[in-house]
Parts: C-alpha cells; sequence; structure tokens
C-alpha cells in the first residue's frame, strides 16, 4: 500500500467544512510559527485567501469581522494572534441566542387574524373624531374582505358591526351611523382572464368545428391528374 495515501477518517476534524481542507492546513501551520510577528503576518493573509471565496463581502466591515471570529473557529480557539477585533471564545460560541416570543393569541373570529385586533387598538388609541370614524370604516371594510376570503357566502354589514363592536369590547359601533360598506364585488379580485387568450380560445372552437365541414384544399398533383383525365 502507498505509505502517502490520507484517509479523511485519519485527518483532523474541520471546524467549518465551507472553507476546506487547504484553509485548515494554512491555520494549522500559522499555529506552529515560533514568532508571533509571523504568526500575524500569515494570519492576514490567510484572512484574505478567505475573502477570496466572497470578493463582494469582504470590503465590509461587518464581514472582516466574521472572517476573523470564523479564523479563530477554524483554530480551534487556540492561536496566538492580534487581532483587530474582541478575540471569542469557546462559551461566546456555544451561547444561544434568546428564544424568540410566539404570540400565543386565539382570536374569536379566526378568519380576521391577529392583525384585525391590533388596528382595533390602534382606533381605541385615537380620539374620537372623524379620523377614528374613518379608521373604522376601514377596519370594517378590511373585516368583509377577511369574511369573504374565507366564506364564499355574502355577509351582510350589520354583521360586520357586530363583530367590530365585540372586538373593540362596545367601543367601536358603526351599526348606527348611516352608511353602508363596500360591495364584495369591490372587495375580492377575481381573476379576469387576458383579451388575448379569450380570443384564442374562440378561434380555437371554431376550428375545432370547422374541421369537420372545412374542405381540403387540392393539391398541385390532384389538379395535374384531373385536367389530364379531362
Amino acid at each position: 500500500m502507498n505509505p502517502s495515501l490520507e484517509y479523511n477518517t485519519e485527518r483532523n476534524y474541520l471546524n467549518i467544512p465551507e472553507y476546506g481542507r487547504h484553509i485548515q492546513k494554512l491555520v494549522e501551520h500559522c499555529k506552529t510559527l515560533e514568532t508571533k510577528e509571523a504568526r500575524n503576518k500569515m494570519a492576514n493573509a490567510i484572512i484574505g485567501v478567505m475573502g477570496n471565496l466572497n470578493p463582494h463581502l469582504r470590503d465590509i466591515a461587518d464581514f472582516q469581522h466574521k472572517l476573523w471570529y470564523q479564523l479563530f473557529i477554524i483554530a480551534d480557539f487556540d492561536l496566538d494572534v492580534d487581532s483587530p477585533y474582541p478575540v471569542p471564545t469557546r462559551e461566546d460560541l456555544a451561547v444561544r441566542p434568546p428564544r424568540m416570543p410566539y404570540p400565543q393569541k386565539q382570536p374569536k373570529y379566526r378568519f380576521y387574524g391577529n392583525n384585525i385586533q391590533s388596528m382595533i387598538n390602534v382606533a381605541l388609541s385615537w380620539e374620537k373624531g372623524e379620523k377614528r370614524e374613518a379608521l373604522a370604516f376601514i377596519i370594517a371594510n378590511h373585516m368583509k374582505k377577511s369574511f369573504l376570503n374565507w366564506n364564499k357566502d355574502s355577509v351582510d354589514d350589520i354583521v360586520i358591526f357586530k363583530h367590530l363592536f365585540e372586538l373593540s369590547n362596545g367601543e367601536i359601533n358603526l351599526a348606527p351611523k348611516d352608511e353602508d360598506l363596500l360591495d364584495a364585488k369591490n372587495l375580492i379580485h377575481r381573476t379576469i382572464p387576458s383579451p388575448n387568450a379569450t380570443t384564442h380560445s374562440k378561434n380555437y372552437k371554431k376550428g375545432s368545428k370547422g374541421q369537420s365541414t372545412k374542405k381540403a384544399r387540392p393539391t398541385g398533383g390532384n389538379t395535374m391528374i384531373k385536367r389530364r383525365s379531362n
């Protein structure tokens, strides 16, 4: 067997496989240099090679910080060089980001969604007047649109006013107002076929119907045969 043959199972573990084996070997060689000046020089060279893998990002300050952070990760946090950024530790890498809160709201009318309730809360924070009333009608129209998206049947405006009254804890009541919401056809936009597609479909139908009745055009050979026979 060839003694110089190497297997991946016998090599060192790649902390960041995206950079490949050669970057890992360069970092390992940098760790063996005796003087800090030589290590700093080679570390900056390695950062330049790592940046060439993403040339459109290597001149950004935050990306440079990321490259130095990754350099110490590849070195397994055992590299004595002067970094322009704070040197990370193994504990910093193990820290998990805080868990993001997920809204666990269960709205009474789920087809309206949580955004409607947020809009109602904003309307309640406004002073009573024309602007608040105009916002209330906008919310009501949006509620009617959401209602029609989930419930294909038509809905009366009084139902929307009742739901808005309940969701606002009785603060917004549009039922006494002498104003109607938008029609369903103006709220729901249905896909209308283009004129070209309609014309094409009509022509196709005409052609399909006319195939059995349309006479075939005689060819030149048949014409010559008819003339000879005459």
